[in-house]
C-alpha cells in the first residue's frame, strides 16, 4: 500500500519537473529481485546468411543477440528476455544506473539538466505515462519499466519482453539486477568495487577536512506552491546517509524507518528535521526557485544552526540524484562545496 502510493505522489512531482528525485519510489523488500538465475533458451537467427552477408563475426554476434534466458523481475513475472539486448528502453528515474554499465537506451523518460545529458542526447523521449505507440515505433527487444501499474504493463509488454524494476532500490541491488538482466555482470562487480573504493576515499577527504564522525545532516528541497519536502530515502541522502557518510536526524530516522523517500513539512518544523550541515537541492520549477529564495531568508532558516556556521551547500536537483552516473558526479562535487 505505501509503495504504491508513493509511486502515484513522485511520478505528479516528475509532470510538474520537479526532478527525477523525486520519482523514486517502492520500499526496500528484496523480493522478486531477480538474482539472475537464469535458463538460456537457445534460439539464433540464420547463421549462414548472415555469414555470406556479414561475416563470421557479425554472425556470432548475431547469434548472441538472439540467445533468450528467462528472468524473474521485481514483481514476479518471469519473462523471456535476450541474453544480450541491443535496443533497450528504459522508463524511470535512473537511466542513470544503465550508462553506469555501457549501455545506452534507445528510448527513456527523459528530464533535462542531468549530469549524463550529452550521453542520452539521441535517446527518444517515451514519454510519462509510457507511450506505447512511442515504444513501439523504436522496436525494442527489451523495456525496463520502473513501475508496478499492471494495467500499463500488461500494454507495454505486448511491444517487447518486458521486465519491471525496482528504481528505489540501494545502488548495489539495483546495479547487481541490472547488471544480471542486461548481460553485464561483471561489470555491474567491477563498477560496484570502484564505486566503493571512491567513496571510501572522498569520507577519508571530508573527514580529514573537518567533517566529525557524529555529524548529522539533512536534505531539503522546495516543490511549487511553497511546499517544503525533507528528503530520506531517495536521491542524495542515499549517499550522505551510506557506509562512512553522515548520520540522518532522529526524526529523518523515522521517515527512513518507514521506507519512505520524502516527506512534506511545515517550515516551522524545520529545526526539528534540521542536521550539523544543511543541503539544498534547486529545484526546477521557477515559482518553486522563488520559495528557496524565501525560505533562506526567514527567520526559521536563519535561526538554523548550520546556517549560522556556514554549513549549507546546494545542488541542482537534477544532477544531485541517486543513479550510478550521477553519484559518480557526486563524489567529486560534494568535496568542492564541503572543503572551504
Amino acid at each position: 500500500m505505501k509503495q504504491n502510493s508513493f509511486r502515484v505522489m513522485s511520478t505528479t512531482f516528475m509532470i510538474a519537473a520537479l526532478s527525477v528525485l523525486l520519482l523514486a519510489c517502492g520500499n526496500s523488500s528484496t523480493n522478486g529481485s531477480g538474482d539472475g538465475e537464469t535458463t538460456a533458451a537457445a534460439t539464433s537467427n540464420d547463421s549462414q546468411a548472415a555469414a555470406e552477408n556479414t561475416g563470421q563475426e557479425e554472425v556470432a554476434e548475431a547469434d548472441n543477440a538472439s540467445e533468450t534466458k528467462i528472468f524473474k523481475d521485481w514483481t514476479g513475472h518471469e519473462v523471456e528476455v535476450p541474453t544480450n539486448p541491443q535496443r533497450v528502453i528504459y522508463h524511470g528515474e535512473v537511466t542513470g544506473d544503465l550508462l553506469a554499465l555501457g549501455v545506452v537506451p534507445v528510448g527513456i523518460l527523459k528530464n533535462e539538466g542531468t549530469v549524463f545529458d550529452d550521453q542520452v542526447a539521441d535517446a527518444e523521449d517515451v514519454g510519462f505515462p509510457i507511450s506505447v505507440e512511442k515504444s513501439l515505433s523504436l522496436n525494442p527487444d527489451l523495456i525496463i519499466f520502473s513501475n508496478d501499474d499492471e494495467t500499463q504493463y500488461e500494454q507495454i509488454s505486448k511491444v517487447a519482453p518486458t521486465v519491471t524494476f525496482n528504481s528505489f532500490w540501494p545502488l548495489e541491488e539495483r546495479m547487481r539486477f541490472l547488471g544480471d538482466l542486461l548481460g553485464k555482470k561483471q561489470e555491474a562487480e567491477d563498477w560496484l568495487a570502484a564505486h566503493a573504493k571512491a567513496t571510501e576515499e572522498m569520507w577519508d577527504q571530508l573527514h580529514a577536512n573537518g567533517l566529525k564522525e557524529d555529524e548529522t545532516a539533512s536534505v531539503f528541497t522546495m516543490y511549487p506552491g511553497n511546499r517544503l519536502f525533507v528528503m530520506a530515502g531517495a536521491g542524495l541522502p542515499q549517499l550522505l546517509y551510506g557506509s562512512g557518510g553522515m548520520k540522518p536526524t532522529p526524526e529523518i530516522q523515522k521517515i527512513l524507518d518507514e521506507e519512505v523517500g520524502f516527506v512534506e513539512i511545515s517550515q516551522e518544523k524545520m529545526a526539528d528535521f534540521a542536521g550539523d550541515r544543511i543541503f539544498i537541492l534547486n529545484a526546477v520549477d521557477q515559482g518553486a526557485q522563488q520559495s528557496t529564495e524565501e525560505l533562506m531568508n526567514s527567520v526559521v532558516w536563519n535561526n538554523l544552526p548550520a546556517v549560522k556556521e556556514g554549513k549549507v551547500y546546494r545542488f541542482d536537483i537534477v544532477k544531485a540524484s541517486s543513479d550510478a552516473t550521477s553519484r559518480e558526479w557526486l563524489l567529486q562535487e560534494l568535496p568542492k562545496q564541503m572543503i572551504q
